[in-house]
């Protein structure tokens, strides 16, 4: 039996809280990336006798579409699986009922859910140095709890049909300090950011963070004055410690 983490990840923060709970049952365990473009994820099988754990961000509380689709390419073969979403301190909304939907339709038995929250991806004050000791704390004592579960979860929270997903809306772009490195492009996880000019397709675009993150240089960033006014509209949604969730 192995432990296999199946993570969307763009920035670390969600690896950061799946390995807290995966790491915990195992010193060793198997990734699978769901942000790599380049995998192709129908050859992924996964053996009934593996503690799965899948793990993806809430984007607007949505899981990302793409990770969802890459999720639904993996065969599941009856492996029971830990769901856990991570969220900025705002809401989770549809995210783990839509996980749920997905994981299940891949053939997995889902036996626990997480929310868990960790630093926002574009607004670091909230949930800043999020997952902390304390976190870490509970979050191993959810993963004492999920050891011993063998039958499927209670309930979920969540609604469908899911909320509507709203657009990306904030894109990262290149300034002057930028070398064309390719870095960007190439660890894009869905390919928004042309090879040769560097730029990113709005349309493709899910502001999920990792060129900025991955970028050298700290030459890619989204619009301050468009990041400023998002955070004043998500103020007293965030302003409020939100603690993690266990669904059992």
């Amino acid at each position: 039996m192995s432990v296999v983490e199946i993570v969307f990840s763009p920035t670390g923060g969600t690896e950061k809280v799946a390995h807290l709970l995966g790491g915990h049952w195992s010193e060793s365990t198997v990734k699978i990336d769901l942000s790599d473009a380049k995998t192709d994820f129908t050859q992924c099988s996964i053996d009934k006798e593996d503690r799965v754990l899948i793990a993806m961000p809430s984007f607007g509380g949505r899981a990302p579409a793409v990770a969802i689709e890459r999720l639904k390419k993996i065969a599941g073969n009856g492996a029971k699986c830990t769901l856990v979403c991570v969220y900025g301190n705002r809401a989770y909304e549809d995210t783990l009922v839509e996980m749920e939907d997905a994981a299940k339709e891949s053939g997995f038995q889902v036996i626990a859910a997480v929310a868990a929250v960790a630093e926002h991806s574009i607004m670091h004050q909230y949930a800043a140095g999020r997952p902390d000791t304390s976190d870490k704390k509970q979050l191993e004592q959810f993963a004492e709890r999920i050891a011993g579960k063998t039958e499927a979860v209670a309930a979920i929270p969540g609604n469908r049909p899911y909320r509507k997903a709203g657009g990306a809306g904030l894109v990262p772009k290149a300034d002057k300090r930028c070398t064309k490195c390719g870095l960007c492009a190439e660890s894009c996880p869905v390919q928004a950011i042309d090879p040769v000019s560097f730029k990113a397709d709005a349309k493709k675009c899910i502001s999920c963070m990792r060129c900025a993150k991955q970028c050298p240089e700290k030459a890619r960033a989204v619009n301050g004055a468009m990041v400023s006014l998002a955070a004043l509209a998500l103020k007293k949604a965030c302003s409020v410690r939100k603690e993690n969730e266990l669904y059992l």
